[in-house]
């Protein structure tokens, strides 16, 4: 815990960080910006990409999140396709799999310094779970576990999947936890209408370039290109499922933000990023410091409230 951390007592802060595949590269910079106005963390929840981002963070590890991350091109993130067809997934995951255990090694939740909590959502049950114990790397892919595209996490007597169909925006892990004031990264919260823009574009809105794959335009019919490139003007199957991904997240978010609002809402405005446009992390990442400075005076107010200011 910091030392600002420590004048502030007991009252503790809590960060939400949400959902939103490749766009959770926003969260590495707002992360940053929140550090450098000397913003504590006592508490972080975070939901599929937010988990992943979060966990980084509380490990030590995003120096090294981010050094990966602004490497990615399109060929490098095609080395993580690895097809499989199996257990209701595109891929395996395995490659996947193996880049957390290089990024958090072998830790566990309770040995972090900081409280931490991965968002997943429970298969069989529909309810949403909160993965505060056990390996580090086994709860963030559970959370990551995007339906159809990575298969799901079985811990113990449950299949685990994305924690973005339950609860994309945990805030109220972070108030359950303890913290007294919730600061919330929302990704969510410009994606609406971005299917009719990418419906116009030579790319889809996900960011899959089906060059890499060698894999020429087609008008689907006879041929894998009909999957990943629209016929003429329609839609294709990837822009159809990021459009849908991207409404259940926003109204999610909604509904538990008008219940459970968090004390600071910081929206990083990331839309126009396709939602496995992975290389563009620099981009993400300047968006989220960006959002976070334009919230400095809701943030130096909060920690008005608590007996401190912004660093300069």
């Amino acid at each position: 815990m910091s030392a600002m951390a420590g004048s502030l007592g007991r009252r503790k802060i809590g960060l939400a960080l949400s959902s939103g595949v490749a766009r959770g590269w926003a969260h590495i910079g707002a992360i940053r910006a929140l550090a450098r106005l000397g913003i504590p963390s006592d508490i972080v929840a975070g939901s599929s990409a937010g988990a992943f981002v979060g966990a980084c963070y509380l490990a030590g590890q995003l120096d090294e999140l981010e050094k990966w991350t602004l490497s990615l091109t399109k060929r490098q993130i095609f080395r993580y396709v690895d097809l499989h067809f199996g257990r209701g997934s595109l891929l395996s995951g395995k490659r996947i799999l193996e880049e957390l255990r290089q990024l958090m090694g072998a830790r566990r939740i309770e040995d972090l310094q900081n409280t931490f909590v991965a968002v997943a959502t429970d298969l069989t049950t529909g309810h949403e779970v909160w993965l505060q114990h056990g390996g580090l790397v086994q709860a963030v892919r559970a959370s990551i576990g995007l339906p159809g595209l990575l298969p799901p996490v079985q811990l113990g007597d449950r299949e685990l999947a994305d924690g973005a169909l339950t609860d994309p925006l945990p805030v109220a892990p972070c108030r359950a936890l303890g913290a007294d004031l919730v600061i919330a990264i929302n990704l969510n919260t410009d994606v609406i209408g971005k299917m009719r823009r990418a419906a116009s574009s030579p790319r889809t809105s996900i960011g899959f370039d089906p060059s890499v794959l060698g894999i020429e335009q087609a008008n689907g019919e006879g041929n894998a290109g009909g999957f990943i490139e629209r016929e003429r003007r329609q839609p294709s199957l990837f822009s159809v499922m990021s459009a849908s991904l991207g409404i259940m997240q926003d109204r999610l978010t909604r509904s538990r933000l008008a219940g459970d609002p968090p004390d600071v809402h910081i929206t990083p405005r990331v839309g126009h990023i396709g939602l496995l446009e992975f290389e563009r992390a620099r981009e993400a990442i300047g968006e989220g410091e960006e959002a976070v400075n334009l919230k400095r005076r809701e943030l130096n107010d909060l920690l008005g409230a608590l007996g401190g200011d912004l660093r300069s």
